[in-house]
């Protein structure tokens, strides 16, 4: 996947790999300092089907950038939506596996966060939909652009004794 990026120079957040994009956009919120982490955050589970919270201290971070680029790439959804997007199926034991919705609040708060920063904005084509700003889409760029920046020398690494492996 990485590949994809030291072929192509990286312009938008759709040019990154998510993995990529998602841990450089969490360090940058992280570093920002501008989002609340509240106290609950260490305490609460990400859905109903979870046995235990996150082991991540991060965990809020890495969700608000997935959320941030889920909303980049696909304008105009809520809380519902997110909910379906960080469901997973419930483990019932002997019984069958059922889809579950992920937790809502944790997705809201997130959405608040995100629009505090001036990153998301609601949305008047939809009732609670969200939609990503100006602001928010020459950020998350930058990102993705720094993201694919710092990914291209490490795939040129290793594909350089791959290269001398193939002459010998």
């Amino acid at each position: 996947m990485c590949e994809l990026v030291a072929k192509y120079d990286a312009k938008t957040v759709k040019d990154v790999p998510a993995d990529l994009f998602i841990k450089a956009f969490a360090a940058h919120l992280k570093a920002q300092g501008q989002m609340e982490v509240p106290k609950w955050a260490e305490y609460i589970k990400t859905g109903t089907q979870r046995e235990l919270a996150p082991y991540d201290d991060d965990y809020l971070y890495i969700r608000a950038a997935a959320i941030a680029r889920r909303i980049y790439i696909r304008p105009n959804i809520g809380v519902g939506a997110l909910r379906k997007i960080f469901g997973m199926k419930s483990n019932s034991g002997v019984c069958r596996t059922h889809f579950t919705l992920g937790a809502g609040k944790i997705n809201r708060f997130l959405l608040q966060q995100l629009e505090k920063m001036g990153f998301i904005a609601q949305s008047d084509a939809m009732k609670g939909g969200r939609i990503i700003t100006s602001l928010g889409r020459q950020t998350l760029d930058t990102v993705a652009v720094q993201a694919a920046k710092a990914a291209k020398p490490a795939v040129e690494e290793e594909a350089q004794p791959a290269e001398e492996e193939a002459q010998e």
